[in-house]
């Protein structure tokens, strides 16, 4: 597949609104090459001799072990600083820990709690930056959900694209803002109370009007899933949050993707997608407390639904590795 390269070398990806749509979709399509190439053990070392540096405030499987993977099979190092290996804005200011990092290492991952401290990082470490994860945006999954949908629909343009639950997350920021930008018919199912925020619906629909998407926002599950093409749903509760368990469950019950509500969509080849972890047995820690606090054996999804045909939670897993990996050529290698 020849693809045609834009200009990435030396951004930072630390948003969706930050690129166009051209450039999210090439890093969509760029990651299904190197998908390929892994498949078939063609080397696609495009860092070789590069040494990334992983900073990880908030604990990850799939981030971190995405990240590692992808930096390996690009020929890179990465270096793992958890939240008690680094100083960011402790004993040292987050500007200058990004001056240090910047002289020492190509290329710079972060996953935390305030967006402005990647963007710090990025404004002053000279070199790219890479957002695992922050409480406003989480665009390394986006790319992994868009691939996903990509290899089971062969576009992303025009996909009813549905989250359902808490609809102000990380999460959903991401994949409204994203969902506007590529051209799909996205929509954000919640509770009034849980609604995006104002500016980022905004957003969304001005990016939505350029691409030809569809922004929608409803407390009503019959509108917002009919017809859909996507059903997701991430959990009920952020990092940080486990006190509003029970607010929670009462508020978002009737947003638990059942079986009933995939049978609303009215379309049998939708697919169930999911960022993970999710609760939807009790062979987890939170699971067995809260059916023993609230006597629910499931949360935001049934098991059910989790291990249904429609369900592609682990190509999505799987995927965070290789878009993660297109982020990193995009914007480090030297592609041709």
């Amino acid at each position: 597949m020849l693809l045609t390269v834009p200009k990435l070398y030396g951004k930072s990806f630390l948003c969706e609104k930050d690129f166009s749509k051209e450039e999210f979709v090439y890093l969509i399509d760029l990651a299904m090459q190197l998908k390929d190439e892994k498949k078939h053990g063609i080397p696609h070392r495009h860092l070789a001799g590069k040494n990334i540096a992983l900073l990880f405030e908030k604990p990850s499987t799939r981030t971190r072990c995405a990240f590692t993977v992808a930096c390996i099979d690009l020929g890179a190092h990465p270096e793992y600083l958890g939240k008690d290996d680094i100083q960011l804005g402790k004993k040292e200011s987050i500007e200058d820990t990004a001056k240090v990092l910047g002289r020492m290492f190509d290329g710079i991952e972060f996953r935390g709690f305030e967006h402005n401290k990647v963007e710090i990082l990025a404004e002053h470490s000279g070199v790219p930056v890479w957002n695992g994860l922050t409480e406003l945006w989480h665009p390394t999954q986006t790319l992994a959900d868009f691939l996903t949908v990509k290899e089971n629909f062969g576009r992303l343009e025009g996909i009813k694209f549905v989250y359902v639950g808490d609809g102000r997350n990380n999460v959903a920021n991401s994949l409204l803002v994203g969902g506007a930008l590529v051209g799909m018919d996205v929509r954000i199912c919640a509770p009034e109370s849980l609604f995006p925020a104002p500016e980022i619906v905004e957003l969304a629909q001005g990016l939505a009007e350029k691409s030809g998407g569809h922004v929608t926002v409803t407390s009503n599950v019959d509108e917002g899933v009919a017809g859909a093409d996507v059903i997701y749903t991430d959990v009920w509760v952020s990092m940080g949050e486990e006190d509003k368990f029970a607010e929670r469950i009462a508020l978002l019950t009737p947003y638990k993707v059942t079986m009933d509500m995939v049978k609303k969509t009215g379309n049998n080849r939708m697919i169930f997608l999911h960022c993970l972890p999710a609760f939807h047995d009790l062979e987890t820690t939170y699971g067995k407390d809260m059916y023993l606090k609230h006597e629910i054996p499931e949360m935001e999804v049934t098991d059910e639904v989790f291990r249904s045909e429609h369900s592609k939670v682990f190509e999505q897993a799987e995927n965070r590795m290789h878009t993660i990996k297109a982020v990193m050529a995009a914007t480090l290698g030297h592609l041709e």
